[in-house]
This record gives structure tokens, C-alpha cells and sequence, in this order.
């Protein structure tokens, strides 16, 4: 074995122990960086070809091996933003620049325009389903995603389209003539109960819709509606227009549900907006006093919304002014076969490799994709006592090597010197 193999195996050493030391200094800085996937140096020996009757040493090589597939602990926090994987998938991010990436860094808080973006400046990319309609990801792409907002400055006005109106109407209440009913439009129309709904138009303006119920027979009422804005001064009636929608409504003596021949619904048209479905089911008619049972018409006034929370599906939703929650995005979680080959980017974002396969897209809890926990974050999978262990480990290794490279060299020295 030749003195120059000693110091080249020396040497080796010693660059495989700083490299060990490196991951470790790595690992220590990032103890508590959101989402960080601790490295680790796996040393691999190199074995020269064998001589006949001589020993040729080799050395040693490091490859880094990066434990992204290992579950950080989640740890709970006060803001609806911070999200957290728990089980496979990774969020779908983008820079200033549109490039994308995967990460599990989900500390998100809103940029000044609403958006979504954690701590290196990543914005958080999702589905829009304001429109009520489920997506469909492209199973291996990032195709119709788009940054994701926390609440939206620009105004948004939704038309009423359908709601639901639940009432007791009192058994017990006096008949009215037919003659003096709220449909007839006449001065002086009489009525059993009143309220009155809020509806949006087309550019989200409210509309009030007056409706009145009135007892025609034992069992029997009619239920009329009105445009409010066309009410009589000293009125209400007569109004301007008749009534945008009338029904007659039948009860069952003997439950004082619905009969089952009775229309369960009130189809109107919202003045300067749609045409408006209100679902009665569930109304009834006992002996006690009116009283809505419930009432949810849809719709909003040009208003931006706020974030309402976050499901473990994904699905975000946003909260409005009058108080309608609705979806407002869906945030998707992206795989590949071999996450440990990720390749890692400055900010704690990867990218796919030849090793690692291709990237695979869908939903949490969802063809085995974990779920998303809002209120969380995913903390680092350092563990400090390993990491120093390691480090003590490394600089004695570090320390052998140098010896075993300093023998050589002063082997060298005797060599050098046997002509002397």
C-alpha cells in the first residue's frame, strides 16, 4: 500500500466526517424552522481494484439523504392560517414569479391583497369553488389552481336564487274574506300574519319582499308576496303591482304538517334580479302563535368576504357581511412516489427528480392523501439530543481521520529523508 493512498484515505475521511458535520450544523439551525425535514450524511466505502498480493486502500463517500416522508409534530397555534399535513400530501405553492413548487412549510398569514403566503414568501395555490362547482384536478399537473385569499377586497354581489322560509301559522285564527284578501291588491286588504324577507338583486342591492299570510278556511291560507318599495304611503296596500307570487297553502288537521296535495314552495321573481325558489317543508299549523321557524335566503350585497375557517377537506370558507358563509376555495395536496427524493430548494420547497417520480395531485383525505389541520403547524423533525450526539460523533471521526493523515505524511518524512 503506497503512502500516498494513506493520506488520500485520510483525506476522504476527514471530508466525509465535515460533510457529516455539516448536515448537523443544518440541522441544529433548522430546530425550529415550520416544516423543516431533517438531513442525514450516509457514508458509503469505496474499494479500490485489488492488486495481487498488495492492499491498495480507498476511502469513503457521503451522499445526503433528506427525511422529507417523516411526520413533523403538529403543534397548535391561534391563527386559522396555519396549516398543517397530517399524514402524505404536500401544499401547492408559487413564487412572485409563478414558479411552483411543493412545501410543508404552512405558516400562512394574508399578504395586503388577501393572499395567502407562509414565511419565505410563497403564496398558497387552491381551487375557486365560490361558484358551487366541484373541481377537478389534473391528476399529475397544477392546472386551474390559482393563489389563494383569505378575504377579498374587490366587491362581489351573488343574486338570489333560492332560500327557505319554515313557519307556525295559529290554528286558531279568524277567517278572512275572500274579498278583502292581500291578492285582490285593494285598499283596505286585510291579512292574518305579516314578515318580510331580504333579497339581493342582480348587482347585489337589497330587495325586501313583503309576505303575507292570510286564513281563508279552516286548514286553509294563502300565502301572497309583494314588492316592499311599491307599497302604498299610507298602505301598505294598495301596492303598485300585484303580488310577484301567490299560493294556497293546505294543512293536515291531524298533524298540522303540509297536506300532502299542498305546494311546498313560493316561486317569485327578486325585483330587478332572478327568479327565486323559497322551499316551505317544514312548515306547520298548530294552535299557538305565528312564528318563523327558520329563514335563509341566498345571496349577498357587493361586499368582500373574510375567512370563515378551514376544513380537514381543504375546503375554505368565507363568511359575508349579511352573515352567509359559502366555499370559497378548496386547497389541494400534491404527492410524488418517492418523497425522500425530493429535491430541496432554498425556503424549505421541493421539486420532483428522476428518483423521486412524478407528482400526483387531489384532495386531502382523499385517495390517500392526509389531511389539513388548520390552527397548526408542522414543527421541524430535528431532535437535539441526536443531532449533538452526532455532532460529538463526527468531530471524533473528524479527529481520527486527521490522524491517520499526519502517520502518513510523516511517513512521507522518513521516506523523503532516507537519502540524507
Amino acid at each position: 500500500m503506497s503512502i500516498g493512498n494513506i493520506m488520500r484515505t485520510g483525506v476522504s475521511g476527514m471530508l466525509a466526517q465535515s460533510n457529516k458535520l455539516s448536515t448537523v450544523a443544518d440541522n441544529i439551525a433548522n430546530s425550529d424552522t415550520t416544516g423543516y425535514k431533517r438531513a442525514e450524511t450516509e457514508f458509503s466505502s469505496m474499494i479500490p481494484q485489488h492488486l495481487t498480493g498488495k492492499y491498495v486502500s480507498g476511502g469513503v463517500t457521503t451522499s445526503v439523504r433528506r427525511h422529507v416522508s417523516e411526520q413533523g409534530t403538529l403543534m397548535n397555534t391561534t391563527s386559522i392560517t396555519d396549516l398543517a399535513v397530517a399524514g402524505d400530501g404536500f401544499f401547492v405553492v408559487e413564487d412572485a414569479s409563478g414558479s411552483r413548487f411543493l412545501t410543508r412549510a404552512g405558516a400562512f398569514v394574508p399578504d395586503k391583497d388577501g393572499y395567502l403566503v407562509n414565511s419565505a414568501g410563497f403564496y398558497l395555490l387552491g381551487f375557486d369553488v365560490s361558484g358551487g362547482v366541484a373541481p377537478t384536478p389534473t391528476a399529475n399537473g397544477f392546472a386551474g389552481m390559482e393563489r389563494v385569499r383569505q378575504s377579498s377586497i374587490s366587491l362581489d354581489a351573488t343574486p338570489s336564487t333560492s332560500g327557505e322560509l319554515k313557519f307556525n301559522l295559529d290554528a286558531g285564527a279568524d277567517v278572512v274574506a275572500a274579498a278583502d284578501l292581500p291578492s285582490a291588491n285593494a285598499a283596505g286588504a286585510q291579512y292574518t300574519f305579516k314578515t318580510s324577507l331580504v333579497t339581493y338583486d342582480n348587482l347585489g342591492g337589497e330587495q325586501l319582499i313583503d309576505v303575507y299570510f292570510s286564513k281563508t278556511a279552516d286548514n286553509t291560507w294563502e300565502v301572497a308576496a309583494f314588492d316592499q318599495s311599491e307599497a302604498a304611503a299610507s298602505g301598505p296596500f294598495p301596492y303598485a303591482s300585484g303580488p310577484l307570487a301567490t299560493e294556497t297553502l293546505s294543512f293536515d288537521p291531524a298533524n298540522g304538517d303540509l297536506a300532502a296535495g299542498s305546494p311546498t314552495a313560493l316561486s317569485l321573481t327578486v325585483p330587478g334580479g332572478q327568479p327565486l325558489n323559497i322551499d316551505l317543508t317544514g312548515s306547520t299549523q298548530f294552535a299557538a302563535d305565528f312564528n318563523i321557524l327558520g329563514v335563509n335566503i341566498n345571496g349577498n350585497a357587493a361586499n368582500g368576504y373574510k375567512l370563515f375557517k378551514i376544513g380537514e377537506d381543504g375546503v375554505m370558507y368565507g363568511t359575508f357581511p349579511n352573515g352567509e358563509k359559502r366555499s370559497t376555495y378548496q386547497i389541494p395536496l400534491a404527492n410524488v412516489r418517492s418523497p425522500d427524493n425530493l429535491k430541496l430548494l432554498p425556503g424549505d420547497i421541493f421539486t420532483p427528480t428522476d428518483t423521486s417520480g412524478g407528482i400526483t395531485v387531489g384532495f386531502a383525505r382523499q385517495g390517500g392523501f392526509g389531511s389539513i389541520i388548520s390552527g397548526a403547524k408542522e414543527q421541524s423533525t430535528v431532535d437535539l439530543a441526536s443531532e449533538l450526539t452526532a455532532m460529538i460523533e463526527a468531530q471524533r471521526g473528524y479527529t481520527a481521520n486527521s490522524k491517520t493523515f499526519m502517520t502518513g505524511a510523516e511517513l512521507m518524512d522518513v521516506a523523503v529523508n532516507l537519502k540524507r
